[in-house]
C-alpha cells in the first residue's frame, strides 16, 4: 500500500513556475517534500486517515517567496519601534516620533525607521526637527535606504567621538543631523539590539515575512548576534522560514578560520555570501556615479564637503573592494557586492570577473539600480547574478527621485528589468525591506514605466521564486513546484495573472514551509 501524504492542498489553482510554468489542481506533501503533483481526484489514493487534507477554494498556489536581499533586523525594529515609512511628511515622522517616546518613556533612546524624503521639499530631518520631539533624549531615525541617519541635538553629543566628520553634513559650519554612510553605519551599529531584544526583533520581522507569503530570506547581517539569535530559534522550533545569512566583510578572516564556508549550515539556516560595498544610495546622492547628479547639495543650504560629492562617494574603495574580491573568492565564498550608480558597477563588475569563476560561484551584484547596456552584457557573458529590487520602482515615474536626481535619461534606464532578463542575465528579486512585501514588488515589476523595465507576471514571480533561489544556490530544492522539491508554498486570495494592475492588494491565505502551516489568514 502507498504511504499516504501528510497534507493534500486540493481544489487549487497550482502553479509550479517551471519554465514554462505548468498548472495543476493539486499538490501532495510527506515529510515536507513533494511527493506528487496532479488533479484532485487523481491524488485522492494518497489521503490516509491522518492526511491534513486543505480545500483550497480554487485559490492560487505558488512557490514560496524567496526575498534576495532583507534586513530582517531593521524589519523588525520597525515593528518594535516607530515605523516611519508611511509618513508623508517630516511632520509626520515627528508625530510618529513623538507618539513612540509617550509609549515607551523608560527606554533611553527613541527610534524611528523607514522615512523617505524624495517627495518633501524640506529634505531629510534634522537636528533641529527632532529636537522638537525631545531635547533630553537621544532620537534617531533612519531613512529608508538605511545610507542616511537623522540625530538630534542629544544623539549627536552622544555620538560626537564615533561619526567620521566627512559623513557629517553642514550648514553655515554646524552640524545639520545628517549623517550619511559610514557615519550613518557607525549610528546603526550602535543602535543594534542586544540578545534578548533582538530575539523580540527577529520573531516579529519572521511572523510578518510569513503573513507576506516569504518561505525564505537572504539576510545581510553586520553583527555576530543575530546568527546566533537565528541558529537558537531554528534549535527550538521557533524560525518559521529559512535564513541565508549573508555575512558582512569584517566577519571574512573569523570564517575562514572557522570553516564556515558559503552553503553550510542546517536545512533552516545556511551561511550566504559575504557582502560588501562599492558605494552609496541615490536617495542620499552618495551612488557614485560616472556623471554629476542631477542637483548637487544633499539638502536645502546643506555644505557639501567635496566637489566629488557631486557623483556620488566611495564607501569602500575600488582597490581596497578588488582586494577583499580575491580574498574572499580565493577562499571559495560567494560574494554579493552592493552597487548602485553606473561607476560603483563598473569597478565592482570589474573585480568579479576577475575571480576564478563569477558565474560558478554566482557571485552578485546587489541592486544595480543603473546599469549600462554593456555591463549588463558582460554579467551576462560572466554569469553574474544582478539581485534587484522591483518596488524601487516606487521611484521611477515622472517628478520622482530618480528624475530629480538623475534627470530623465538615466531615470529610465534604471532597473531595466527586461533588458536585463532578454541579456541572460540571472536575476534575483527582493525587497530590501523598502517593504518586505513580494507581492508589492511583483506589481511594481509588471507595471514599470518602460517595456525595458517591465516584466510579464510569471517573469516576476520566477524571479522572486526560482531567480531568489538560484541566487542561494537552492535551485535544486526550492523556487518551484516539482516532485523532489521541499515543500515551500504560498497560497493566494486571487490571481496574480487576472488583477496585474492591482497585484499588491492580493491577500496571503496560507504560508507552508517544509509542509508545515507557518501562517493560516484565511477567514474561519
Amino acid at each position: 500500500m502507498t504511504d499516504a501524504a501528510d497534507r493534500l492542498l486540493v481544489n487549487a489553482v497550482v502553479h509550479t513556475l517551471t519554465d514554462p510554468d505548468t498548472v495543476f489542481e493539486a499538490v501532495a506533501i510527506r515529510d515536507g517534500e513533494i511527493i506528487r503533483l496532479g488533479d484532485s481526484y487523481e491524488l485522492e489514493f494518497l489521503e490516509g486517515v491522518e492526511t491534513d487534507v486543505i480545500d483550497c477554494d480554487g485559490r492560487v498556489v505558488l512557490p514560496g517567496f524567496i526575498d534576495a536581499h532583507t534586513h530582517m533586523e531593521q524589519l523588525g525594529q520597525h515593528l518594535v519601534h516607530a515605523d516611519l515609512s508611511t509618513a508623508d511628511s517630516a511632520a509626520d515622522c515627528l508625530e510618529a516620533l513623538s507618539a513612540q517616546a509617550d509609549r515607551d518613556p523608560d527606554r533611553e533612546w527613541v527610534l524611528g525607521f523607514g522615512y523617505d524624503d524624495s517627495a518633501w521639499e524640506s529634505g531629510p530631518l534634522t537636528r533641529a526637527d527632532l529636537d522638537a520631539v525631545s531635547e533630553d533624549r537621544p532620537v534617531v531615525a533612519m531613512r529608508v535606504d538605511l545610507h542616511t541617519a537623522s540625530l538630534n541635538s542629544v544623539a549627536l553629543e552622544r555620538f560626537a567621538d564615533d561619526l567620521p566628520a566627512d559623513d557629517l553634513r553642514t550648514a553655515d559650519g554646524e552640524p545639520t543631523g545628517v549623517a550619511v554612510e559610514d557615519a550613518a553605519e557607525a549610528v546603526r551599529r550602535q543602535l543594534t539590539a542586544d540578545r534578548d531584544e533582538l530575539r523580540e526583533v527577529l520573531s516579529a520581522a519572521t511572523q510578518y515575512a510569513v503573513e507576506h507569503g516569504v518561505t525564505g530570506v537572504h539576510d545581510k547581517v553586520r553583527g555576530s548576534s543575530a546568527p546566533r539569535v537565528y541558529r537558537e530559534l531554528a534549535a527550538n522550533d521557533e524560525l518559521p522560514i529559512r535564513v541565508r545569512i549573508d555575512y558582512w566583510s569584517d566577519h571574512l578572516e573569523s570564517l575562514v578560520d572557522v570553516g564556515l564556508t558559503t552553503n553550510a549550515g542546517s536545512d533552516r539556516v545556511q551561511t550566504g555570501a559575504i557582502k560588501s560595498f562599492s558605494d552609496g544610495s541615490i536617495g542620499s546622492r552618495t551612488a557614485k556615479l560616472q556623471e554629476p547628479y542631477a542637483a548637487v547639495a544633499a539638502e536645502p543650504d546643506a555644505e557639501c564637503e567635496s566637489a566629488d560629492h557631486e557623483r556620488g562617494q566611495w564607501v569602500v574603495d575600488p582597490d581596497e573592494l578588488g582586494t577583499l574580491v580575491a580574498r574572499a573568492d580565493g577562499e571559495g565564498y560567494q560574494l554579493c557586492i552592493h552597487a548602485i550608480g553606473d561607476e560603483a558597477i563598473e569597478e565592482t563588475l570589474s573585480a568579479l570577473e576577475e575571480t576564478s569563476d563569477p558565474g560558478g560561484r554566482r557571485h552578485r551584484i546587489e541592486h544595480a539600480e543603473l546599469l549600462t547596456d554593456g555591463q549588463i552584457d558582460r554579467m551576462a557573458e560572466a554569469g553574474i547574478v544582478a539581485s534587484m529590487q522591483p518596488n524601487f520602482h516606487r521611484w521611477a515615474g515622472e517628478g520622482g527621485l530618480y528624475d530629480q536626481r538623475l534627470g530623465e535619461e538615466r531615470r529610465l534606464r534604471t532597473n531595466r528589468f527586461r533588458r536585463v532578463l532578454e541579456a541572460g542575465v540571472p536575476l534575483a528579486f527582493g525587497s530590501d525591506c523598502m517593504p518586505l512585501d513580494p507581492l508589492l514588488g511583483v506589481q511594481h515589476a509588471v507595471t514599470a514605466p518602460t517595456d525595458a523595465q517591465r516584466l510579464s507576471v510569471t517573469e516576476a514571480l520566477r524571479a522572486y521564486t526560482h531567480g531568489a533561489a538560484a541566487a542561494g544556490f537552492d535551485d535544486d530544492r526550492l523556487g518551484t513546484l516539482a516532485v523532489g522539491k521541499r515543500a515551500d508554498l504560498v497560497v493566494l486570495e486571487a490571481s496574480p495573472w487576472t488583477q496585474a494592475e492591482r497585484i499588491d492588494e492580493i491577500d496571503v491565505a496560507m504560508t507552508i514551509v517544509d509542509g508545515e502551516v507557518v501562517f493560516d489568514g484565511r477567514e474561519a
